[in-house]
């Protein structure tokens, strides 16, 4: 059989082109997220390796040194530090702590730590007077992304914690876009992990002292409706609230139980007409006033903001509400 004859043979079952249904693929609408958490997460870690090849090794005063401020962490393990604590009584200290030196007006100086907290805490249960220590100079924003991003993806870790140091660093970027992409997060993630901030101080109070309560998504979904519905769902979250720290409602079916009880209930959602200015700093964008049925809210960027406006600011809260505290 010669070649003609051979492809007249393999094509002669083929459907023509004229008659074929081509299906496209479908397209992809996933939402595109930044350069990735775990690629950040290795690049803090690396770049924490370069600190430590870089800087100059000491020893500390333990009590010289403080905690990082960024550091979303306030609780340890207690079995797990007295196992550390141990384990240095016997073999010493193999890696130091890495910290930086801040030095105040008045000339008084202490450090805060970068990575290695778990080990000054051991060695103030051992009541160690010094600690090795490798000293360097790094900025507050790197401090801020090497804090946070190190401890995101620990499971013992909460979302009301993560939250709580976001808002901290969140002076350290110039906008939440910005942070996102320090972070490796979408935007949509960092706004579930500081949806916290909006929530009624009688959640907030409860999270301070178990802050597992309450997850981002749970966060996040109850703020979309306590808005949806204004003043009077506060009143029901509350009876809502405390079965949840009791333990008979679950934090994932909250924000749809307090929707269905309202809707029972004849509540009628709040208007959603809403009035936003931008206001700007020469052609910068530094906030917007948004007004509607349920709240007069003030957003400006701190970074834009100088001592004596902020300070001007507050003065006319004051003369308006009576006084109000210094975070």
């Amino acid at each position: 059989m010669n070649m003609r004859e051979r492809l007249k043979a393999n094509t002669q079952n083929l459907v023509p082109a004229a008659e074929r249904q081509v299906v496209e693929p479908a397209a992809d609408n996933r939402p595109k997220t930044g350069i990735g958490l775990m690629t950040k997460l290795s690049q803090a870690e690396q770049r924490i390796a370069e600190l430590e090849a870089q800087g100059a090794q000491s020893v500390l005063p333990v009590s010289k040194i403080r905690p990082n401020p960024w550091q979303p962490r306030t609780r340890f393990a207690e079995a797990k530090l007295r196992e550390l604590a141990e384990s240095i009584k016997e073999v010493g200290l193999m890696q130091p702590v890495l910290v930086r030196r801040i030095t105040l007006q008045v000339g008084e100086e202490y450090f805060e730590l970068i990575a290695g907290e778990r080990r000054w805490r051991a060695h103030q249960l051992l009541k160690r007077d010094d600690i090795k220590a490798i000293v360097v100079e790094v900025s507050d924003a790197d401090m801020a992304v090497m804090a946070l991003t190190e401890n995101i993806s620990r499971e013992d870790l909460t979302d009301y914690e993560i939250g709580k140091a976001m808002r901290r660093a969140e002076k350290e970027f110039p906008d939440r876009k910005k942070m996102a992409e320090e972070m490796g997060l979408s935007r949509s993630s960092l706004y579930r992990y500081m949806a916290f901030e909006n929530l009624p101080p009688f959640m907030l109070e409860d999270l301070e002292r178990s802050p597992a309560l309450f997850s981002g998504n749970a966060a996040s979904d109850t703020n979309t409706v306590l808005k949806k519905f204004g003043p009077p769902a506060h009143e029901v979250a509350g009876e809502l609230w405390k079965q949840l720290v009791s333990g008979s409602v679950e934090q994932s079916k909250f924000a749809k139980l307090l929707e269905g009880s309202m809707l029972r209930r004849g509540t009628v959602p709040a208007t959603t007409n809403r009035d936003i200015h931008k206001v700007y700093a020469g052609k910068a964008h530094a906030g917007s006033i948004t007004k509607d049925s349920v709240s007069f809210t003030v957003k400006l960027k701190s970074a834009i903001l100088t001592e004596a406006q902020e300070e001007r600011i507050r003065s006319v809260i004051n003369e308006l509400f009576g006084d109000i505290p210094r975070s």
